[in-house]
Formats: structure tokens, sequence, C-alpha cells
């Protein structure tokens, strides 16, 4: 199935919804990629035949005149710094609109916290909808609001119309084909930003749930460490050469002891963009197809690629255009 290359965000006309849109638009700067804007109300259905037909026409009416009063203002707001924007408007469930588009896009970008619709299908009762189901990388934007004493998040800052940077971009490796997929995405991430990129590997070796509890106490949890380090090196080497990244492109790595969904949320505050694959081993398939996706998504303070192991290499850079 050949991909657009396209960048697609979905708006609802919440703050949140105007973070992801800002961001859809600075990846379409960088990367000179077309953007398309969405938006997707339902249309309430009755099964009772009291209820009066021209009620439901002027209801339809007026959601369809609300969704696309929010499309026009997040098309304007996209065309003052690009110009190739595309604005649609879907009848249908929110998810079920997005996941269907991705079929064909190149990448995928929504907020947290929505109103009425991306925020409920993410987080909510479907839960993973879009990472999971999606057929090209999701980008999911947080709605940028901290937490309090009580843990509980604080109403977030309005969103601004400047320019948005990815400087520093952290993306998980754990060894499988999944986790590599998400690797070469995150190069591609890194080199169209000009982005310094960290990738690293975790493993609970010193603590009571280590995966090497039943180990002797002899066991070198610093060489065990030290193995898992040279092996992502190993990784990072081989898919650098496989992308043919530019030269002199480099990527640090590290093993680190711990989990990887709490080391994730850490290094959120400090990076501009998190990589993982959803079809991962150990930690990252239970950091997105598990609970702690949820605590991934709703504390994270960047925004999370999600790349879905059917994106295959010879999908690389299916959102933008050729450099070359």
């Amino acid at each position: 199935m050949s991909r657009e290359p396209v960048i697609v965000v979905g708006v609802d006309g919440s703050d949140s919804s105007v973070r992801a849109l800002d961001w859809a638009v600075a990846e379409a700067e960088v990367r000179d990629a077309p953007l398309e804007v969405i938006c997707a109300y339902t249309v309430p259905r009755f099964g009772s035949t009291s209820v009066d037909a021209a009620y439901l026409d002027v209801g339809t009416s007026a959601l369809s005149e609300g969704a696309g009063a929010v499309l026009e203002s997040a098309v304007e707001r996209a065309k003052e710094r690009r110009s190739e924007v595309r604005g649609v408007l879907e009848v249908g469930d929110a998810a079920g609109v997005l996941v269907d588009r991705s079929k064909k896009a190149g990448l995928m970008v929504v907020g947290t916290r929505g109103r009425g619709g991306f925020a409920e299908r993410l987080l909510g009762t479907v839960s993973t909808a879009l990472p999971v189901h999606a057929h090209c990388p999701t980008v999911v934007v947080p709605s940028g609001g901290q937490a309090n004493a009580e843990g509980e998040e604080a109403e977030p800052e309005q969103p601004d119309s400047g320019p948005h940077r990815v400087r520093k971009i952290v993306v998980g490796v754990d060894g499988s084909a999944a986790s590599r997929v998400a690797l070469g995405r995150a190069i591609d991430e890194a080199v169209a930003w000009n982005a310094e990129l960290v990738a690293f590997a975790s493993m609970p070796v010193a603590s009571g749930t280590s995966l090497f509890a039943w180990a002797p106490g002899q066991v070198d949890h610093g060489a065990v460490l030290a193995e898992l380090e040279a092996e992502v090196g190993r990784i990072i080497e081989l898919e650098l050469e496989t992308r043919k990244a530019p030269a002199g492109f480099k990527a640090r790595h590290h093993a680190l002891d711990g989990n990887a969904s709490a080391l994730l949320v850490e290094f959120s505050a400090s990076v501009d963009l998190i990589v993982v694959g959803s079809r991962g081993r150990g930690g990252f398939s239970g950091l997105l197809l598990g609970s702690t996706s949820q605590a991934v998504l709703h504390h994270a303070r960047c925004p999370v690629m999600v790349v879905p192991a059917r994106c295959k290499k010879t999908d690389r850079d299916a959102a933008v255009k050729s450099d070359g």
C-alpha cells in the first residue's frame, strides 16, 4: 500500500489539540511535507421513533457547524506558518476516522485531554486505539499542564504560536524487531531536526523485582548492564549503516537499571520527543499494550511517538519528501 507524504493532525477545538496542531505544523515545516487537519464529529443515533426528526436535524446541523468552525480556525492557524494545508471534516468516530486515515498517511498527530473525542479514545474507553491500531507512527502531544502537590494536573497554559523545536530525542531499544523499527524512525527524526539522539535499554537488575532476583548474590549486575549497553551500541551501528545516516551523525546509548515506563516518564521532563515501538518484548510491550501505557501517555511531559511494528523499513520517511 502506497503512502502519501502527509502529516495528519486531529483537532477538536481544545487547547490540547491546538498544541498538537502546532507540533504537527513544526514537523511539516522541517520535513517540507503537506499537512492535513481533520475534525471528526459523531451524529447521535436514537432507536426510538418518539424523537422528532426535526430536532435531530437541528442537532446534526449544529454539530456540523460547530465542527466546521473548529476546523476552519485550525486551518487558518496552520496557514500562518505553512501554506500547504488541507482541512477535512469527517462524520464518524474520531478514533476510527484517524485509524482509517493512517493507512495511507505518513504520520498521525493528536493531543491528549481533548474534549469530546480524541482524549477519551486515546486514554479512555478505547485506550490505546491509535498507538496500537495505527498503520503509521502516531505522535501524542501532552496538554502542557503541570502536576500539583496532590498529583493532579493543573490547568495548562494557553498554547502559543511560536515555533516548536526538537533538540533532544530519546528512543527505547529492547532488541526486538519492533524496537529496531522505532529506532530507525528516531534516527530519521533526529536527522531531520538536527537533534541529539539517545537510545537506551532498561533492565531492573538491582531491585527486588529484578529479572535476576532468583540468581546467586555473586551475579555481577554491573557486567550485565555493560553487556546490555554494548548490545544496544551494536544495534545502533547496524541501523545507522542500514539507513545510510549522514556522515558524522552519532547516537549516544545507555543501559539503565530500572523500569522502562518509569524511566521514560522521567526523561520526558528534559527531552523534546520520546520514541517507542508498539510490539516490543519485555518493558515496551507492557509499556504500550498494558497498564503502564496509561502512565506514559498521561504523565509524559513531552510528545511521545509510537511506531507500530507494521511500519517496515521500506516505509522510511513516508511522511516526508526526499532530501535528494
